[in-house]
């Protein structure tokens, strides 16, 4: 929630009561208040169902715009990427231009960027596209959260926000599964084209339930927001060009513009009177700890679900709907875990639990080279279902601890940068996962499934490392969050 809107909320020092911390921004009908969470609902569904029907479908879509299977990793990171940069004006622009007009056009853009990509004739066709619905995707999903923070009590948001977000479980199980059936029984092009109707749901409920909800905007940080945006990208295009024969030079020379301009971004916001990302939220040591493990962890964690499918359909010549089939299993370990999460961190500490479960997650990453073609599917699934498991409870524990310290208007900047930092974490992870292998299929001449094996034996080494920075944590932090 903006910094304005979590002071809006809050009582004046001198009034005692507490009633005015929950009251809603808005008053809702009868029927509002029983539909609403149905909007960010949709909005979830698609986002999610977007980004993991994408993966099962990269081998087909490479044959179908005559690019090598290995060499689609931009379709998917030009889309995190873009929600990295823009999510941090979404409620700006809620705020700015109200909130109904905001959501409605986000999914207008959305559906059109869907629409642009399944005509692509070219991969940098479908980058461009994908940038489009990653606009559009940057302003669904935060503007639809902020739509039911103002319009419910505060009592009754854990309720509104559970039912609002189960979308968020079922669309990674059924994600792979629709893509695989859709590329081998139809084309391509329909995992795109699946996203309209849901569009055109998304509008009518939109257009009906979505109250029109407009605070006053202060002034946004737009040379904060500029250096960001472009160091971010200069940062995902270097490790492209650093995994490409030749191309080490340039690669360079990004890398040292995007700390320059990292590094002018921290002067500017030392001085500015509302930057985009506070430097005092990195004052805070558990922020401070949680979001530099948060991102480094992820690098080899976020490159898995784009290079497993690879691996089974290029390496191993599984259909597009096996290999759907056998990411299911990851789905199935995030959701079965998590009843359990908070009693595990409560018993053990946030400390271990990510030292920890980093650990073992590096581990299961190294497991994935031993596979080849001939281990059957039910040796596989068991290792994929611990994986998923593994991951809800990282990225659970993660963002728990990463914000559980902050207060008042810090929790909305630090929850806005957290929501930033894990978006570049999976740009920067498939970007950095495909230059490994890129580098060792490419330039090492190593053989596809060897190829796959080092990258996977790199990735679990560098997850391994990436916890040892949870041992600054303290065994204590994070006791009052559950």
């Amino acid at each position: 929630m903006p910094d304005n809107q979590q002071k809006s909320n809050r009582p004046a020092a001198d009034t005692p009561s507490p009633v005015l911390n929950t009251e809603p921004k808005v008053k809702l009908s009868p029927l509002q208040s029983k539909f609403l969470p149905y909007v960010l609902a949709v909005a979830l569904f698609m986002q999610i169902l977007d980004a993991t029907i994408l993966n099962t479908a990269l081998p087909e879509m490479a044959l179908a715009l005559g690019e090598s299977p290995l060499k689609m990793q931009w379709a998917v990171i030009s889309y995190a990427l873009t929600l990295a940069i823009f999510i941090p004006i979404s409620g700006f622009l809620a705020d700015k231009y109200g909130t109904r007009k905001v959501f409605l056009s986000a999914i207008v853009l959305f559906s059109i960027g869907s629409i642009f990509c399944a005509m692509s004739p070219s991969l940098d066709f479908l980058v461009a596209s994908r940038v489009l619905q990653g606009i559009g995707g940057a302003m669904m999903t935060p503007v639809a959260r902020l739509i039911l923070v103002k319009s419910y009590p505060r009592n009754q948001l854990l309720t509104v926000m559970n039912f609002a977000v189960i979308p968020a479980l079922i669309a990674p199980l059924v994600g792979p599964l629709v893509g695989g059936y859709l590329v081998q029984y139809a084309s391509w092009h329909w995992i795109f084209l699946i996203n309209i109707p849901m569009g055109v749901l998304g509008l009518i409920i939109g257009y009906k339930l979505v109250p029109d909800i407009r605070e006053l905007a202060g002034k946004l940080d737009w040379l904060g927001f500029a250096l960001f945006a472009i160091a971010a990208g200069l940062l995902t295009l270097a490790v492209e060009f650093l995994s490409q024969p030749g191309e080490v030079l340039p690669g360079i020379t990004m890398s040292a513009i995007a700390l320059s301009l990292l590094f002018i971004y921290v002067r500017h916001a030392r001085k500015a009177s509302n930057p985009i990302f506070p430097l005092s939220l990195f004052n805070v040591r558990t922020f401070r700890i949680g979001i530099t493990g948060n991102l480094f962890t992820r690098l080899g964690i976020s490159a898995v679900p784009y290079l497993l499918p690879l691996l089974f359909q290029v390496a191993f010549k599984y259909t597009p709907s096996q290999a759907g089939w056998l990411l299911t299993p990851i789905a199935v370990g995030a959701m079965g875990i998590k009843p359990w999460v908070s009693k595990i961190i409560q018993r053990f500490s946030y400390r271990k639990v990510l030292v920890t479960n980093t650990t073992i997650l590096g581990i299961l990453i190294i497991l994935l080279a031993q596979l080849d073609a001939s281990i059957p599917w039910y040796y596989i699934a068991p290792l994929l279902v611990v994986m998923g498991a593994c991951n809800s409870m990282q990225f659970s524990a993660m963002n728990t601890i990463t914000i559980g310290d902050l207060e008042g208007p810090q929790t909305s900047s630090g929850n806005s940068l957290m929501a930033v930092n894990q978006q570049l974490a999976i740009s920067f992870g498939i970007a950095f996962g495909a230059a490994i292998l890129t580098v060792f299929s490419d330039r090492l001449n190593f053989e596809v499934v060897s190829a796959f094996n080092a990258t996977y034996y790199v990735l679990g080494i560098i997850t391994i490392i990436s916890g040892l920075s949870f041992l600054r944590l303290k065994p204590e932090d994070g006791r009052g969050l559950y």
